[in-house]
């Protein structure tokens, strides 16, 4: 299979991408509440102030 290299890696070392998936949903329920980003840089601000 394509995904071979992440099973093995969590077999080798007990380690998964599960922090970075919920990391990107915490990104994706945030943008979902404003709909509409004009202000990249404003938007990037307040994502580090809210989740870093």
């Amino acid at each position: 299979t394509a995904n071979y290299r992440s099973i093995l890696n969590y077999f080798i070392n007990r380690s998964t991408n599960a922090s970075a998936k919920s990391f990107n949903a915490k990104i994706k329920a945030f943008r979902s509440q404003f709909r509409v980003v004009r202000n990249i840089e404003f938007f990037l601000y307040r994502l580090t102030k809210i989740f870093a």
